[in-house]
């Protein structure tokens, strides 16, 4: 009887063990043909989110809108969104925060054949802006140009938004001079041999804003994160061996190439070089400090119909690892 009750107690610590074993699901929204899904691919490939213990589903969503809704309802666990949606949940009352993923948002590219020097020379001319008039980088030009130029760049060009791809097939085909456009979109234009005028570092400078700055990056629940936190910070640590990875091996971005629908090995090169350039530091702390100056410029030139009620980056918007909550 004790054999059989000591073999019981055996199986029983088998079985308990493999259920230990069992990796936590993150359920991540991601946008069709989003780059995150680039990253999200290394990790599966190389093992990093499983030797964290962590197994990622992901959810396919059709647009920005779609994943802000999913988040929300909770049929999804983490998505991207910049720090400025997250600020303003926060304020309205909403426990979301951020863990910054990118710092790479694109910037103003010319045709080479458009005789443009200086942001300057753009006067009177069209300029192509992808998303709408409450986009971030076109609200950050116009205070640019307002303190550098001396105009509002909504007067100084013609503004024309639309959706990136329609963008780039306009300024391809001539019919736009330049572009405002993200960033794996400004890469296939210089790809093709279109010029940068403006980055965004330039334009943050040009503000007197110091320090790098994440756009975009994780979106999540505070109370979700709080709950899974060992599984969500091993989910972050397998993404920084990710990025690391996808730092210092091109042999990573040709297993990449289907995902990317790079054309050719120039476009291939120069989203790789665009997502490198966009690997943010691990300075969370003065992420957070730059984000509360541009902060106070958008909502300048935003208003409540970009941050809502905030008068001020909510404190609690940037999640750090290993901090209470």
């Amino acid at each position: 009887m004790r054999t059989w009750c000591g073999v019981f107690a055996a199986l029983l610590g088998i079985v308990a063990g493999a259920y230990a074993a069992d990796p936590a699901v993150i359920r991540i929204g991601v946008l069709q043909y989003g780059t995150v899904s680039w990253e999200l691919e290394v990790m599966k490939q190389q093992g990093f989110a499983e030797r964290e213990g962590v197994r990622i589903e992901v959810v396919p969503l059709a647009q920005k809108d779609a994943a802000n809704v999913a988040l929300q309802g909770g049929a999804v666990d983490l998505i991207v969104n910049d720090w400025i949606w997250v600020a303003r949940q926060r304020a309205e009352g909403r426990d979301f925060a951020f863990v910054p993923y990118s710092r790479a948002v694109g910037g103003i590219m010319v045709r080479p054949d458009a005789n443009v020097r200086a942001f300057a020379d753009l006067r009177g001319q069209r300029l192509g802006v992808a998303g709408g008039a409450l986009d971030k980088s076109w609200l950050l030009l116009r205070a640019y140009a307002r303190k550098t130029v001396g105009e509002d760049a909504a007067t100084l060009v013609k503004p024309d938004f639309g959706a990136p791809p329609l963008l780039n097939a306009l300024m391809l085909k001539g019919e736009l001079p330049a572009v405002m456009n993200f960033w794996h979109f400004s890469a296939r234009l210089r790809a093709a041999g279109m010029r940068e005028l403006l980055s965004l570092d330039e334009v943050l400078k040009g503000l007197g804003v110091d320090g790098e700055l994440p756009m975009i990056g994780w979106v999540f629940r505070d109370d979700w994160a709080a709950k899974n936190r060992a599984a969500f910070e091993g989910f972050l640590r397998a993404g920084a061996q990710a990025r690391r990875h996808m730092q210092t091996s091109d042999a990573v971005w040709e297993e990449l190439r289907p995902l990317t629908r790079a054309e050719d090995d120039a476009t291939l090169a120069a989203l790789r070089d665009g997502f490198r350039a966009g690997i943010p530091g691990e300075d969370v702390a003065q992420a957070e400090r730059t984000a509360r100056r541009v902060f106070a410029i958008l909502a300048q030139e935003g208003g409540a119909e970009l941050v809502g009620a905030a008068t001020a980056l909510p404190a609690g918007t940037f999640w750090r690892v290993g901090a209470p909550r």
